[in-house]
């Protein structure tokens, strides 16, 4: 079983507009509903790709009632096929092509659990607008439920029991109010005691914080990787937060794929060419793709492989926790990988 935990979990709703045109107003077309925050966006493609998954953290009040609701019937699955993206450039002298059949067979989804913590507060709203003219999506967050120390505690004798049955764990997205930023790390310490495996992602103080209890692995966006390091150049600032105490970090450069650095080695993973679409949830299905690779034993190169052609084929699928299925399959044996030599 791989754990995700959310503290900060979300209802999702996503609006597709003709044209997002400031000051005016605007006749909405297709409208979805989804329970989210990135852990329960991780848990759903974790089960699409056949891992059972348990999801905690907190849902609260009459939104955290209807996600309750939609986590127990949304059916776990890679989204409809959208059609296979265009062939991309022929791999780079050097880089190593997959080997990963293209018509592997897809695996049937497994449960997700609920194991959220009910607290007195609401659980947040997100709301993405997306622009059908431009591609581009605006985001709405809310700042989440005010959790009360009693709340906290009872979430913590909660994450303990559940650690013992976990095989990995996944540490998620913002803290809601009330929580301190020291959190993570105190999450991450007993994970670590306990043997589990333990991916953090989230972003500022709380990364910060978390980073120096030692993760086995982190996930920053570039933005995120300069914020904590002060460094903008890519293999610099993940060095930089190895030092401070990840044991391996995966740097997602947006489009142009993730930065991998390991104890065993570095590597680069690329799409074979750039997508249009929404890339809400595309950081979530990385994740996911690190973590099931990491279960199920695969060395780092096919790891990577996996995490770029879902967090591409989640660009292409119109909603976040969901993947284009087929966009998927025929993209995973075309990642580009590169292995660099490590820094003398």
């Amino acid at each position: 079983m791989i754990l995700t935990v959310t503290l900060n979990t979300a209802l999702d709703l996503t609006y597709d507009v003709p044209k997002l045109v400031p000051h005016a107003s605007h006749r909405v077309g297709d409208i979805s509903e989804r329970p989210g925050g990135k852990g329960l966006n991780v848990a759903r493609v974790l089960s699409a790709l056949g891992h059972e998954t348990t999801v905690t953290g907190f849902a609260g009040g009459s939104t955290g009632a209807v996600l309750r609701e939609l986590l127990a019937g949304l059916p776990p699955h890679g989204s409809a096929p959208a059609g296979a993206p265009d062939p991309g450039p022929t791999p780079a002298p050097g880089s190593t092509p997959g080997t990963v059949p293209e018509t592997a067979p897809e695996p049937a989804p497994a449960p997700i659990t609920d194991a959220l913590v009910t607290v007195a507060g609401n659980t947040r709203r997100t709301i993405a607008v997306v622009d059908r003219a431009t591609g581009d999506t605006t985001q709405l967050n809310e700042p989440g439920p005010l959790i009360t120390a009693d709340e906290w505690t009872a979430f913590l004798d909660r994450y303990e029991e559940l650690l013992a049955g976990a095989d990995a764990v996944a540490l998620c997205g913002s803290l809601p109010p009330g929580i301190h930023v020291g959190a993570y790390a105190e999450l991450v310490r007993p994970a670590r005691a306990a043997g589990v495996p333990v991916l953090l992602d989230t972003s500022g103080e709380p990364l910060r914080r978390g980073i120096a209890a030692r993760p086995d692995l982190i996930k920053p966006n570039a933005e995120e990787l300069a914020q904590l390091t002060g460094s903008r150049d890519p293999l610099r600032a993940t060095h930089d937060a190895r030092r401070r105490g990840a044991h391996g970090v995966i740097a997602s450069l947006g489009p142009d794929g993730v930065l991998a650095v390991t104890p065993d080695g570095i590597w680069r993973a690329m799409p074979p060419a750039k997508v249009l679409g929404n890339p809400t949830g595309a950081g979530d299905s990385a994740v996911a793709g690190l973590l099931s690779g990491l279960v199920e034993g695969l060395d780092w190169p096919d790891r990577l492989r996996r995490a770029v052609a879902l967090s591409t084929a989640t660009v292409l699928a119109p909603t976040a926790g969901d993947f284009d299925r087929a966009a998927y399959e025929e993209l995973l044996p075309r990642v580009v990988i590169e292995e660099h030599a490590p820094a003398a």
